[in-house]
């Protein structure tokens, strides 16, 4: 999302009265950007839900509110939240080499900090960026393919990036977090979110799958365009994505799980302040230790938006306590980005 097509956006959703944002889903539906839409709006002790598009494209049927769907790299969120719980607990530093704990496992590790798997400033090869090995495409019955995390860092490892001092957003960081949090717990890093943050938020619509196919009901199907077809996509394996992005939510448990994170209830102080120290990605955002910082003209918006075939998610939150939460289907298209960051500046900013 550039940073310059979202200023010429805002200048103008802030200057025109816009409709409402269940409006604004019918008309990305209607568009062609979705065959479903959900969204929730917080703001105080106000709350508004609603949903556009239908459930599945064969049987009809309005996707309900508070359906279940895909979270994608909204998962990093949550692991992010547990490494720092484990550094308030003394187990690891942020400024510790990866090797000093994972002896090793990650090529140049002596020189790799934990922060820098955070805030995807490693360096280290996308595995998701080969063939065959993202679950942003389409993979035919290999979807349905259970994969070990050590299977994707060996195919992460297999291949470096150029040495051209960007930025890089790697999947593959959160693959090693998820591993670092399993060595220091003993634990399953599932295990550790189940324990450490969805049980004590009482975040009971939210699961961790593993290697099951399917999304609880209710729920949209998610499609994919394929030969000219819109194909049913929902049922996949997401151990592809593991700890970088295989989580299944609600947005009424999203909205509950950053309004305790960015409340300070799930870190210390420190933590969370680090969390929210950005490095700039020239991607239109910031982007901390598994927060993503938008900029509005009305001020910053933190969250982290996910993808994974069939679904597309953006979770917002600003320091005055409005959220907003987008689930969206794709149809033939993605929703653009002015579709988006329309809905997220009328709703920050109007």
């Amino acid at each position: 999302m550039m940073q310059t097509l979202m200023n010429v956006l805002v200048a103008a959703s802030v200057a025109t009265a816009g409709p409402g944002v269940g409006q604004d889903l019918e008309k990305i539906v209607a568009g062609k950007g979705a065959t479903a839409a959900l969204a929730r709006v917080t703001d105080g002790g106000k709350t508004w839900a609603g949903a556009a598009g239908v459930r599945d494209l064969r049987r009809a049927g309005r996707p309900a509110p508070n359906g279940y769907f895909r979270i994608g790299s909204v998962t990093k969120t949550f692991v992010a939240t547990v490494v720092l719980q484990l550094v308030d607990e003394g187990k690891v530093r942020l400024d510790d080499p990866i090797a000093d704990h994972l002896p090793g496992l990650v090529p140049g590790g002596e020189k790799i900090t934990v922060r820098a798997l955070l805030d995807h400033t490693s360096h280290l090869y996308d595995y998701m960026s080969e063939p065959g090995h993202s679950t942003n495409r389409w993979r035919g019955t290999a979807r349905f393919r259970s994969y070990r995390p050590k299977d994707l860092l060996k195919v992460a490892f297999a291949k470096k990036l150029p040495d051209d001092g960007k930025w890089h957003y790697s999947n593959t960081n959160y693959v090693v977090l998820g591993l670092l949090v399993e060595k220091l717990t003993g634990r399953p890093y599932g295990k550790e979110v189940e324990r450490r943050i969805l049980r004590p938020l009482k975040l009971r619509h939210t699961l961790v799958p593993g290697n099951r196919a399917g999304v609880p009901s209710p729920h949209a199907k998610g499609y994919e365009p394929v030969d000219g077809e819109l194909v049913d996509a929902t049922r996949m394996n997401p151990s592809l994505d593991w700890a970088a992005g295989e989580m299944i939510s609600t947005a009424a448990d999203l909205d509950r799980f950053m309004a305790a994170l960015l409340g300070g209830k799930l870190t210390s102080a420190e933590s969370l302040r680090a969390m929210r120290t950005t490095v700039e990605t020239g991607a239109g955002f910031g982007y901390g230790l598994g927060l993503q910082a938008y900029k509005l003209p009305c001020g910053t918006v933190w969250g982290h938006s996910g993808e994974l075939i069939g679904y597309l998610t953006f979770v917002f939150r600003s320091d005055t306590g409005k959220s907003l939460t987008l689930s969206l289907n794709p149809s033939t298209r993605n929703p653009s980005t002015e579709e988006v960051m329309g809905i997220a500046v009328k709703t920050f900013c109007g």
